[in-house]
């Protein structure tokens, strides 16, 4: 299977629609399925709510890759470096804006993995 997912911790810098924690630390689901849509990379993040408020993103793997070395985005995603090691993911949706922090290696490992995950053979 080609599908590529790994799961991260972030930290909270802004909620519209995401849980209380007492550090600010919320688990992060990233996820590469290049059988679906080999550009695009999805994000997960829990809502208020429990497993029934996911909210997931979807967007251009090319747009965080770019993020991680100088802003990138305009429209629902946005992605830019936050000093050495943490880089910052902002969300954009009509209940507001979740800015997201996670450690750059993190996205960096995530990247890496999508670009060796070995694509499924195509049935003629």
């Amino acid at each position: 299977m080609s599908v590529v997912e790994q799961y991260a911790r972030a930290h909270i810098l802004t909620d519209a629609d995401l849980p209380d924690q007492d550090d600010g630390a919320i688990p992060v689901v990233l996820r590469y399925d290049p059988d679906h849509d080999p550009r695009r990379v999805c994000v997960a993040l829990p809502g208020r709510g429990g497993a029934s408020g996911v909210r997931e993103w979807t967007f251009s793997r090319a747009l965080l890759e770019q993020g991680l070395r100088a802003p990138a985005g305009t429209g629902d995603v946005r992605v830019w470096p936050c000093g050495r090691v943490q880089s910052v993911v902002e969300f954009h949706s009509p209940h507001g804006c979740s800015v997201v922090q996670f450690e750059t290696k993190a996205l960096m490992r995530f990247l890496r993995r999508t670009y060796t995950a070995p694509a499924q053979p195509v049935a003629h």
